[in-house]
């Protein structure tokens, strides 16, 4: 399964990459991953341009792509005014609005102060609950004395375990999703689709005729 990190850390070092490398690497010791890491300050001219032009450059249209074949996305923003980054935003604004549909996202913020750490619900969570992706339930908000103290390693291992998880269920979903008939209940045959046992539509309709 393929990984990517989006990290709209500005500085280098960067903690936004640093937090993002971080949940990475948890991610890939839950499950077989390969991770690709978008860094988009790299990207901060070809994004202004494509909303000028309405067309990405090479590098940006590579990153849309990764981003759109993804399996799973780790989303990593500095704060700024109490939310995402306006070049965090304009990435997602560029991206195709059906390119996350049905994709686990992991959340993730870095900050100056605590105080900060409601962005993942109040900003976060609802841009990509917007786009149609799954959000796993944990977030991890990573402020400048949360590195080295306790409870930043146990977040990122439980959002990582949340990731891994749904990740693997949905490829496994993907590879039982041939329908196999199973026997009939009720007069009515079912078939089993991605672990799901589904009444055709018609075969309903049809035993409601007969009653």
């Amino acid at each position: 399964m393929k990984l990517v990190v989006v990290s709209a850390g500005l500085s280098v070092p960067s903690s936004t990459r640093l937090l993002g490398d971080r949940l990475a690497n948890a991610t890939a010791e839950r499950t077989s991953v390969d991770v690709q890491v978008v860094e988009l300050r790299d990207l901060a001219v070809e994004i202004a341009h494509n909303f000028t032009t309405g067309f990405p450059g090479t590098a940006l249209g590579a990153a849309l792509d990764a981003v759109a074949s993804a399996d799973g996305l780790i989303v990593v923003t500095p704060v700024f005014s109490a939310s995402y980054s306006g070049l965090f935003k304009s990435f997602f604004d560029v991206l195709d609005p059906d390119a996350l549909t049905g994709k686990p996202v992991l959340v993730a913020a870095t900050g100056g102060s605590a105080r900060h750490s409601l962005v993942l619900e109040h900003a976060l969570r609802p841009l990509f609950s917007y786009l149609r992706a799954v959000v796993v339930p944990t977030g991890v908000y990573a402020a400048s004395e949360d590195w080295g103290a306790e409870g930043l390693v146990e977040r990122i291992d439980r959002a990582a375990g949340e990731l891994a998880g749904l990740m693997n269920g949905l490829a496994a979903g993907r590879s039982g999703s041939v329908p196999v008939s199973l026997p009939t209940q009720g007069g009515v045959e079912l078939v089993r689709d991605g672990g799901f046992e589904v009444v055709p539509f018609e075969q309903q309709l049809a035993a409601l005729r007969s009653e």
